[in-house]
Formats: C-alpha cells, sequence, structure tokens
C-alpha cells in the first residue's frame, strides 16, 4: 500500500508529494520549496527517502530539491530535456522570488518506459511534453495513481503552453494520452487537489 502526502508549498503553491510504502521508504516528487519543512515532515514520519524525481524543470516545483539531495544523499531524476530549465533555476529563483538557491543538476535522465523501484512498488515513466518538453508523468500503474505535473488539473483546465520552449499540439496530445488511462486512475497535479482521469474527461475541452 502506497502513502501519498501532499503539500502545495511557496509561494506559487506547488505540490510537493511524499510517497511512501509500508516500510517507509519514499519518493519525492516535486519538492517545490520550504526544504525545512520537507525534511521535518519526512524525519517526523520516520521516512526513507530513495529518490527525488521533477515532472518538469519549472523552478516552483525544484526550489527544494538542492537542499533535500545534500541533507539525504539521494538523486534527482527528471528528464534531460528539461535540462536547459533546471539549469537557470538559480537565475529564476533569485529573479522572482529573491530566494537564493544550490544549483541542480539531474543525476539520472528519466524517459518513456523507464521503471522506479519503490520496494515492490513500479512507476512507469510517461512523457507528456507540452508544457514543457521535458514534462513526464510518473504512473503506479498497480494503484491506478498518476504524477501528471502541470498537465491537467481538477478544475478542467490544462498547462500553460504560451512558453517560448511550449508546444500546444504536443501538450494536447499528452491531455489525450493521460484521458485514454483507466478511468478511475487518480491524477495528482503541479497544483491544487487530485482528479479522476473519468471526472477530467468530462471536463476538459
Amino acid at each position: 500500500m502506497l502513502t501519498i502526502k501532499r503539500m502545495p508549498l511557496g509561494t506559487m503553491a506547488a505540490n510537493c508529494y511524499l510517497v511512501y510504502d509500508e516500510e517507509g521508504k519514499a519518493l519525492i516528487i516535486d519538492p517545490g520549496d520550504e526544504a525545512e519543512f520537507i525534511s521535518r515532515v519526512i524525519l517526523e514520519r520516520g521516512l526513507k527517502p530513495q529518490k527525488i524525481i521533477a515532472t518538469h524543470g519549472h523552478f516552483d516545483h525544484l526550489l527544494a530539491a538542492p537542499e533535500l539531495k545534500l541533507t539525504f544523499g539521494i538523486p534527482f531524476l527528471a528528464n534531460k530535456k528539461d535540462a536547459p530549465l533546471i539549469s537557470k533555476m538559480p537565475f529564476l529563483a533569485k529573479k522572482y522570488l529573491r530566494e537564493t538557491v544550490l544549483p541542480l543538476k539531474i543525476d539520472f535522465n528519466v524517459k518513456a518506459g523507464d521503471k522506479i523501484r519503490l520496494t515492490k512498488h513500479v512507476f512507469e515513466v510517461i512523457e507528456t511534453p507540452g508544457h514543457t518538453p521535458g514534462s513526464i508523468g510518473v504512473f503506479a500503474r498497480g494503484e491506478k495513481v498518476l504524477f501528471g505535473g502541470d498537465l491537467i488539473f481538477k478544475d478542467g483546465s490544462i498547462g500553460r503552453y504560451d512558453f517560448p520552449y511550449s508546444d500546444k499540439a504536443k501538450l494536447y496530445q499528452s491531455v489525450k494520452k493521460i484521458l485514454a488511462f483507466p478511468g478511475k486512475t487518480v491524477v495528482y497535479p503541479g497544483h491544487g487537489e487530485e482528479v479522476l482521469v473519468e471526472k477530467a474527461k468530462e471536463i476538459i475541452q
């Protein structure tokens, strides 16, 4: 059984997810800010973090990653197509939030079909480009749970595609791909509350 703790963090209320199993082994997905708070939750629950995973390279989903990586001695996983965005994180954090953060580099590139294991649980990497070139979803097929980043949201909206590196056509293809998942799949987004695929199909135009 997986336990999922959603934590909206930072000025942009980006969702960080702690996903952990019966043994307390954990994945940290999209640690957007407040590294000390995330660390405190991890320690209070007696968790053993294994990896940090980014669904995409926007800085509001990554600000706590460098500190958590150092604190727990664990690798950072992301799709290499977003490496240019990730490399700009310190500059953007300083520019928009007046925060100072350490540089962050991808330790392991994750791409379509890759498997991320957490004891007996298996997470499959789904490439969902459009919002950013390297956007991914992390899908636990056995539990029907998908961590989708900024792809689809509970209110029926989808990720932005007005950035210079975004691609509207690819984004809509990615949305279509996810909406073809089993209806009872729970999508945990980058902002806001989770939504069932069957519900998202009804409200996303």
